[in-house]
């Protein structure tokens, strides 16, 4: 496996052990859709479900992670969640959050940025 690939589930690791220790209850982890993928789907109140999109850099140089997230990642992670939402007949409201992990032999630093993005 990369070495890329490897930070990255590591991070998305770090970042469910992040959810539960805030209360959060991990429902799915890596949901597929077609081409389109959620990295964790996540519950803390019967009302709300939050799809979370996790970025991991081992670096700040080129940029904070969750500036990564690009207009067609977030178009691909609404079709997955209506996919999600639908098929397990959820009647929730749904939030986008990203967990932003920087992660090096120096530094561990989780950033959880709760309402991301709209889905509209």
């Amino acid at each position: 496996m990369a070495t890329h690939n490897e930070l990255g589930k590591i991070g998305e690791e770090l970042a469910a052990q992040f959810l539960v220790r805030k209360g959060y209850q991990i429902l799915e982890r890596n949901f597929y859709f077609e081409k389109a993928e959620i990295d964790i789907i996540a519950q803390k109140s019967k009302d709300e479900i939050v799809m979370v999109e996790v970025k991991t850099r081992n670096s700040a140089f080129f940029g904070d992670p969750q500036a990564f997230v690009t207009p067609s990642k977030i178009k691909l992670m609404v079709k997955a969640a209506n996919e999600y939402i639908i098929s397990n007949k959820i009647a929730a409201e749904v939030r986008f959050d990203i967990i932003a992990v920087l992660k090096n032999k120096n530094e561990e630093r989780i950033e959880h940025i709760m309402n991301a993005f709209y889905h509209f």
